[in-house]
């Protein structure tokens, strides 16, 4: 079984590495091109150049700026808030409207990882399928339980194997009856947020307790959420809970 997800792990350092993709744009700057997909379906971009011995990466104001034309401002002090804990989880600032993080050379690898993961957390956390919905899906986990009286760590952070860190969006401590557990809000189940999820879990499951669990909450409010999806999630120990089947875990949360 080692050897089976050290090969999955090695398959996945080596798409990252040949789907990655280099331009020199605007003097000093370096376009980089990544496989990760947004909402729309387009790879994420960053923007790197030397700066003081070291590199600055920045997504240039493109996720924010992006929330915004769709009609999902971050203007409200909840948001705000929401927005400030989701960064300071990955190590990255916000300068400016744009996503940044400084790196020195040698860490470079692992703050482009930590950059791409926030453009990823923020875009799935706050974007709207309809920019008349009152609330956000990751808000409405946190009223569902709060009203369970689910005990949990908010954006709990762990280095995996590789020695990348990985943020969860909450943390269930090991109780009497129940072993760790840890959460994942996916609100647009699609390929890539799985693969994400999947590839996160992968690398962490290792440096946790050998009986720790993995919950993918999945937002089907709009739409179903694909089998394929959920079949995805399965076949890798994560345990995939679409929104309207959230009693089923309840119980074994509350624990």
């Amino acid at each position: 079984m080692i050897n089976d997800i050290q090969e999955l792990l090695d398959s996945y350092v080596r798409w990252l590495r040949d789907k990655t993709k280099l331009r020199q744009v605007d003097g000093d700057w370096v376009e980089i091109t990544t496989p990760y997909l947004d909402r729309h379906n387009d790879c994420l971009q960053i923007y790197a150049r030397r700066e003081n011995g070291g590199y600055i990466l920045t997504d240039d104001g493109y996720i924010l700026d992006d929330l915004e034309t769709s009609g999902c401002p971050l203007d409200s002090p909840k948001r705000q808030e929401l927005l400030k804990t989701v960064l300071n989880g990955y190590g990255v600032q916000m300068v400016d409207g744009a996503l940044q993080v400084h790196s020195a050379p040698d860490g470079f690898a692992f703050r482009k990882h930590n950059l791409v993961q926030a453009m990823l957390s923020v875009n799935d956390m706050f974007y709207l399928a309809q920019p008349i919905v009152a609330s956000l899906f990751y808000e409405d986990v946190v009223s569902w339980l709060d009203l369970n009286e689910v005990r949990y760590m908010p954006k709990v952070k762990f280095t995996g194997k590789s020695g990348y860190d990985y943020v969860f969006d909450f943390g269930i401590p090991k109780s009497r009856t129940q072993p760790e557990r840890l959460l994942k809000t996916i609100t647009h189940p699609n390929r890539d947020a799985a693969q994400s999820t999947i590839l996160s879990w992968l690398d962490t499951r290792d440096v946790r307790p050998p009986d720790s669990r993995f919950y993918a909450l999945l937002n089907d409010t709009e739409h179903e959420v694909s089998p394929a999806i959920i079949n995805a999630l399965r076949s890798y120990e994560v345990r995939p809970v679409p929104w309207s089947r959230r009693e089923d875990v309840r119980e074994e949360l509350a624990a």
